[in-house]
């Protein structure tokens, strides 16, 4: 699944690509992709992208009117992008939809049987907050909210990282370099952790993710991130 550093690359790959170009049309592959009634896909098209962003592992699509178009990539969701006169070059059974603007088209792919991957278009901040599972941001929290989050449960410290409505973003793969990183057990109960863990595993959290997000970024070399 992609997590916080997966995530940020997707979105400065797309913040460079979509911003303020329109949304032509979204054609719809598969029927259970969207899972919201209300607004409909035909209240974005046509309409420019404000902005790009990341709610939890979540990549939100701005709009004007408060129009946000959520998409979460779940296990094996990927996005892929292709110039006007490119092809995907994947069967159909993986393609669940595709964004068509004027200079390139945006799709959404999931190597999966199980159709996880979703699009949900919600209007107004507040309906967005409501898909926030709520978890702090660990690359902004001070030690002290990170300190807060991590022990308001008592959970091993591997359900902890994971857990969105504690931590935002970092899922099984990030969690286990970090938990490396900062020489503590994944099976470790959150609240039997002394200060001096804390502070290994909240700073161990913020560089091991800050790298990763450096090599996705070298190994890119302004590419979009397809894998």
């Amino acid at each position: 699944m992609p997590e916080l550093p997966d995530v940020t690359l997707y979105i400065e790959a797309l913040t460079q690509r979509v911003v303020g170009q329109p949304l032509s049309r979204v054609d719809l592959k598969s029927a259970f992709v969207l899972r919201s009634v209300r607004p409909s896909m035909e209240d974005v098209q046509s309409q420019p992208v404000r902005g790009v962003s990341r709610l939890g592992k979540r990549i939100v699509f701005g709009f004007d009117d408060e129009l946000f178009l959520v998409i979460h990539l779940m296990i094996a969701g990927r996005l892929r992008w292709r110039e006007p006169a490119q092809k995907l070059g994947f069967g159909g059974r993986m393609l669940l939809a595709s964004f068509i603007f004027p200079h390139g088209t945006l799709f959404l792919t999931e190597a999966s049987s199980k159709k996880r991957a979703s699009i949900t278009l919600v209007r107004g901040r507040a309906a967005l907050d409501e898909l926030n599972p709520g978890g702090i941001e660990p690359l902004d929290a001070s030690l002290e909210e990170f300190a807060v989050a991590l022990t308001l449960e008592n959970h091993t410290l591997k359900r902890a990282l994971t857990d969105p409505r504690l931590f935002s973003g970092i899922g099984n793969a990030y969690s286990d370099e970090i938990l490396h990183a900062a020489r503590l057990s994944p099976l470790k109960l959150t609240q039997s952790m002394k200060d001096e863990g804390v502070t290994r595993l909240y700073d161990a959290v913020r560089a091991t993710l800050v790298v990763w997000i450096d090599q996705l970024r070298r190994e890119l070399k302004g590419g979009f991130p397809e894998k």
